[in-house]
């Protein structure tokens, strides 16, 4: 079956750009890898009248919301996307196949933690990655920052607004000028040098087997950008800077790519947006979309 649009990924980003064009009657399938990136988190923040709801809720409702509308869903991975008659051949790692005249690319980022053993298991629980996310949550608990080579000191102090307990741990991975020692000090944050080993239970253990009691952990993650089937029509991913991560380049606000009739709004295009966010940048990509194939129609009705 051949639908107009054809969302991959249905985060807040899809789900949103699926109401939009759900509601200006155009057919619609979402393909759902349902491997949500805030998957581990206990509640979603910062999402008017959403606040607290558990990530699988907030998903629930956004589905309902564009079933409402008749857009269909469909679980599976995208393996690919070739050009077809009229839009495209999405492809998912079962071998079924669906085309589209248009695309919506929201299938987000994922994040990579530095190789430390204990991280991957409490990620999203203690291993905290966002103060705006997690920080109000962890508010008066004994906190570390584990040090990285990108913005260290201007996180460390964010993180320092929810607790007095913060330590920074450099990991053999920082050297603080004299002013950037003056800022932690004036704010009582505790530096700890010495390379990390790993988090458990009791805290962040250094190689020399130390052990700094800690309930949480801050740590920076490398993103990347989920959007390797779209290899086939030669868009590709690009590097943020300062080595942060992947994203997928647009052509400009609503999300619109150099590909003709493909779009990308959410995680996938801006690493620093948030779930609400993401959600009005499905929006408008929907929008963009609903007139595209307003115009295309008009064309193709002379």
């Amino acid at each position: 079956m051949a639908y107009d649009v054809v969302v991959v990924g249905g985060g807040p980003a899809g789900l949103a750009g699926a109401v939009v064009l759900g509601r200006a009657l155009r057919s619609v399938l979402v393909i759902d890898a349902n491997e949500p990136r805030n998957a581990r988190a206990a509640e979603v923040h910062n999402y008017l009248t959403r606040e607290a709801l558990s990530p699988d809720g907030l998903l629930a409702a956004g589905r309902a919301d564009a079933e409402r509308y008749g857009v269909s869903f469909r679980t599976g991975t995208v393996r690919s996307v070739t050009e077809a008659a009229g839009g495209f051949r999405v492809e998912t790692a079962d071998g079924e196949a669906v085309e589209g005249r248009r695309l919506l690319v929201a299938t987000g980022l994922s994040d990579v933690l530095p190789d430390i053993p204990g991280l991957a298991e409490r990620w999203g629980r203690t291993v905290l990655h966002c103060g705006h996310c997690h920080g109000y949550e962890a508010r008066g608990s004994a906190i570390g920052v584990l040090g990285d080579s990108l913005a260290v000191v201007m996180n460390t102090l964010l993180w320092r607004q929810w607790t007095e307990d913060l330590v920074l741990f450099l990991n053999d991975a920082v050297e603080l000028d004299p002013a950037q020692r003056q800022q932690l000090d004036a704010r009582g944050v505790r530096v700890v040098a010495g390379r990390v080993s790993a988090f458990t239970d009791e805290g962040v253990r250094l190689a020399d087997g130390t052990v700094v009691p800690r309930d949480h952990l801050a740590v920076h993650t490398r993103v990347e950008a989920r959007a390797g089937f779209l290899a086939p029509l030669g868009l590709k991913t690009a590097e943020l800077p300062l080595g942060l991560g992947t994203y997928l380049p647009v052509e400009d606000p609503t999300g619109r790519t150099s590909v003709p009739g493909v779009w990308v709004a959410g995680n996938a295009s801006d690493a620093r947006a948030q779930l609400l966010s993401s959600a009005a940048a499905g929006v408008t990509a929907g929008e963009a979309l609903v007139m595209d194939l307003v115009m295309t129609d008009a064309a193709q009705a002379r």
